[in-house]
């Protein structure tokens, strides 16, 4: 059960905009929306501002909400930047994890893993991978690098929880994560940040693949009409 309607709005339409559905640059129309889902508008113009809090919305001014385009460029750039700055993290933290350190990384991993098994809190799907990915970069002591990652994070948001969502990622990205913890326990700092690459890339790749193919079905789409 959603616990409003704007949740509903929210979570439908973040469906339909990674779906394809919404291509980047449709305009999306309140009057139109609160239609659809049967609503007034105030739900719907809370929903649009969560989803441009996420990347997945901008608003023109004086023309209104849009879907934001879904570049392959850009996740290619924002995806080879996380590998080089993680890496950099992750081979200076592994040194100094503690105990506790690595309890932690493995309590939010648990967290992470419960939400995805479940299928809930999807909205949270991206925020569990962070916080998973930072406790094990904390060890490291590097705030300005953990700044940058961080704003490289929120900008992968969108991409991730679609990698999530749409690549049948989830299982793969669970094994990852464990094994990428396991490595940080034996101290296997090579290991660990080959590991991290594959996972940063792989992830970009899925998605990637999933918009060009939705590119394609656009595109064929219209040939035909």
């Amino acid at each position: 059960m959603y616990k409003t309607r704007a949740q509903f709005v929210t979570n439908d339409l973040r469906r339909r905009i990674l779906s394809g559905e919404f291509q980047g640059g449709a305009q999306l129309r309140q009057d139109g929306l609160a239609s659809d889902y049967d609503v007034s508008r105030i739900p719907v113009r809370e929903a649009l501002l969560n989803l441009e809090a996420e990347g997945l919305v901008e608003f023109i001014p004086h023309r209104g909400a849009f879907a934001t385009e879904l570049s392959v460029d850009t996740i290619r750039e924002l995806f080879d930047l996380r590998v080089l700055l993680e890496s950099y993290l992750l081979e200076r933290a592994i040194p100094n994890m503690t105990e506790d350190s690595l309890t932690t990384a493995a309590h939010v991993l648990a967290e992470y893993d419960a939400a995805l098994d479940s299928g809930s809190q999807i909205d949270n799907w991206s925020e569990y991978n962070f916080a998973f990915h930072k406790a094990l970069y904390a060890p490291a002591s590097l705030p300005e690098t953990m700044s940058m990652v961080t704003h490289l994070n929120t900008k992968s948001d969108r991409y991730i929880r679609m990698q999530l969502l749409y690549t049948k990622g989830i299982e793969k990205a669970e094994r990852e994560h464990h094994a990428l913890l396991d490595l940080c326990r034996e101290r296997k700092a090579k290991e660990a940040c080959e590991l991290l690459r594959q996972h940063i890339l792989g992830a970009c790749e899925g998605i990637a693949t999933l918009l060009e193919q939705q590119q394609l079905e656009s595109a064929a789409g219209a040939d035909q009409r």
